[in-house]
């Protein structure tokens, strides 16, 4: 399996940006479909953006428009740029990988990173 780690979190004003970036070593990168979770207190862990292999990509409605997940194979890195952020895009930020899928639920036999804290003041 891979090894994720995630970087970029931190704080940030209503209205500004932020990106995330996940790390991804062991393993053959370009063979994974990879993906942002996010998780609020008290809430269950939700699916962000996805990004397969073919580059093709997904969102949850709750950010497109303000949220691009990309992918760079050659330095084994997938970001999440976050524009136009709300407070309640406040959560601790997750990146996934999974050579076989990756659903709502999370990856299949994949992987997750410890997480970057992501905190929006109004």
């Amino acid at each position: 399996q891979v090894q994720l780690v995630e970087s970029g979190g931190g704080l940030v004003q209503a209205g500004g940006s932020l990106r995330l970036s996940c790390a991804v070593s062991g393993g053959n990168f370009a063979e994974n479909i990879m993906a942002w979770f996010r998780q609020a207190g008290g809430k269950e862990r939700s699916l962000v953006a996805r990004i397969s292999q073919g580059f093709s990509t997904y969102y949850a409605d709750s950010v497109k428009g303000r949220f691009t997940i990309s992918r760079d194979n050659a330095k084994n890195t997938v970001f999440l740029q976050m524009d136009s952020l709300k407070p309640e895009d406040t959560a601790v930020y997750y990146c996934a990988a999974s050579i076989l899928a990756i659903g709502t639920s999370g990856p299949l036999g994949g992987s997750w990173g410890q997480g970057t804290q992501v905190t929006v003041s109004s």
